[in-house]
C-alpha cells in the first residue's frame, strides 16, 4: 500500500472514531450518526479492503475506548467492516458515479449493517442478561428507516465531497 493511501486510510479511521464518539444522537438501542462517511469514502476511493479496514479498525478503537475488550467486541466491529466490503466491492464492479446506483449500494449496505447490528445486539443481550424482545426488535423499523434516510444524505453529499477533495488535491482516485 502506498504511503499516501495508508495515511489517508488512517485519517479516515480517526475521523470515523471522532464521528462515532462525538457526533451522534444516542437513543439507547438506536444511534444516529455520520460515522459511516469515512468508511464510504475509503471504499469508494480504494475498494473493499481499505473500506473494511476503516470500518473494522475504527469500530475496534471505538469499542476499546467505550467498553474495553469484551466477549462480544469482535461481533460489534463486524457491521462497520462489512459496510466497507459491500460498498468497496460494488465500487470495483459498478460505475458508482451514477447517483442512483450509488444510492442503491449505500442503502443496501445500511440494511445489511442494521441487520447485523440487530443480530449482535440480540447475542450481546443474551450473553449479558438484558435481553428483551422489545429492546432488541422494538425499534427495528425505525433503525431501518434511519439507515435509509442517512443513506440518502450520504448519496447526496459523497459525489460533491469527493469531487471537492480531488479538485483540492487532497485525494486522487485509486492512489
Amino acid at each position: 500500500m502506498k504511503t499516501r493511501r495508508l495515511v489517508t486510510v488512517a485519517m479516515l479511521t480517526a475521523l470515523f472514531v471522532l464521528l462515532s464518539l462525538y457526533v451522534k444522537i444516542d437513543l439507547g438501542n438506536m444511534k444516529i450518526t455520520l460515522d459511516a462517511l469515512p468508511i464510504l469514502i475509503a471504499a469508494l476511493l480504494y475498494g473493499p479492503l481499505p473500506g473494511a479496514a476503516v470500518g473494522f479498525v475504527g469500530s475496534f478503537l471505538v469499542q476499546m475506548l467505550t467498553y474495553g475488550f469484551t466477549p462480544t467486541t469482535l461481533l460489534w466491529i463486524l457491521p462497520a467492516g462489512v459496510r466497507g466490503l459491500i460498498v468497496g466491492a460494488a465500487a470495483k464492479r459498478f460505475d458508482l458515479t451514477d447517483r442512483k446506483k450509488l444510492l442503491a449500494v449505500i442503502i443496501l449496505s445500511a440494511l445489511v449493517v442494521t441487520t447485523i447490528n440487530t443480530a449482535v445486539m440480540a447475542i450481546d443481550a443474551k450473553i449479558y442478561g438484558y435481553y428483551s424482545h422489545a429492546y432488541v426488535f422494538g425499534m427495528l423499523a425505525w433503525r431501518y428507516l434511519s439507515g435509509i434516510l442517512t443513506s440518502c444524505v450520504y448519496a447526496a453529499v459523497l459525489p460533491v465531497l469527493l469531487q471537492h477533495l480531488r479538485r483540492a488535491g487532497v485525494l486522487t482516485q485509486r492512489q
